[in-house]
């Protein structure tokens, strides 16, 4: 299976979701990869512990890769993504980094019409059970292509007033991609982040959205220093604190997602 964490607004948790869900398919014995395609490489730093600067061992190399026509094959058995998949310090976690260098290559990227290279890779790709993308909290080539590669869309959403009028938008987004290149994709669902559930606001955003038949997840995620302690560590939580309110949290959004 191959998600794509999306939302055009930042600070909404995406890296994140991201690593903690991918870090419980782990523990759960998956073979599992994230992918980071957000040139702030925050869910490099928090799977390796440090952003990585050797660009040859990237997703930025992958994607320079594909502006190479090599008229002789070279390795195109393969997925031509396998040389920058790096282990993590956690048992079947697995990350591609992000680099900066993803930002000049963008234009190129566009302009040579390499939209559909991340799926093609992805499709080749063997060996793992769980495919997690982190995106860049825009619509930009890279978040287009992760989409276009996946089968599944996470939103996470943080309970406000300019967030839900952002969160229309973005399904549309959504819906546009999927008529236009990816009939497969679907929006598994709106992760509510950050959730204050004796507040007033928050919970009213959320039964509307829910009244209006959004697909809001049942399982929410509170807020909690904890998060940026993992940060720190470079541990997501299920090693961090597996014990604690959120860790539960976060085992119950990946049981809803899975369907168990």
């Amino acid at each position: 299976m191959r998600r794509v964490i999306f939302n055009q607004k930042g600070g909404v948790g995406k890296s994140t979701i991201t690593c903690n869900l991918a870090a419980i398919s782990a523990v759960e014995g998956k073979r599992t990869l994230v992918i980071d395609l957000d040139v702030q490489g925050n869910s490099t730093q928090y799977l390796l512990g440090e952003k990585v600067s050797d660009s040859d061992k990237t997703i930025a190399h992958f994607f320079k890769d594909t502006l190479s026509l090599s008229l002789f094959g070279g390795g195109s058995s393969g997925s031509g993504l396998e040389s920058a998949i790096h282990e993590t310090p956690f048992p079947n976690l697995f990350v591609i980094p992000s680099h900066p260098e993803l930002e000049p290559l963008q234009s190129r990227l566009e302009s040579r019409m390499k939209i559909f290279k991340l799926k093609e890779a992805l499709e080749k790709l063997e060996g793992f059970d769980e495919i997690y993308m982190d995106t860049p909290p825009i619509l930009n080539f890279y978040s287009q292509s992760a989409l276009i590669a996946a089968g599944k869309c996470l939103i996470p959403f943080d309970c406000d007033t300019f967030a839900r009028e952002a969160l229309y938008s973005l399904m549309q987004v959504v819906a546009e991609v999927k008529a236009d290149h990816n009939h497969n994709l679907e929006v598994e669902g709106i992760i509510v982040n950050q959730y204050q559930k004796q507040a007033n606001m928050p919970r009213q955003i959320v039964e509307e959205l829910i009244a209006e038949g959004l697909p809001v997840l049942a399982a929410m995620i509170s807020p909690s220093v904890k998060v940026r302690e993992s940060h720190t560590e470079s541990k997501p939580l299920v090693h961090f604190v597996p014990n604690h309110k959120l860790t539960d949290e976060y085992r119950a959004l990946h049981a809803e997602i899975h369907g168990s």
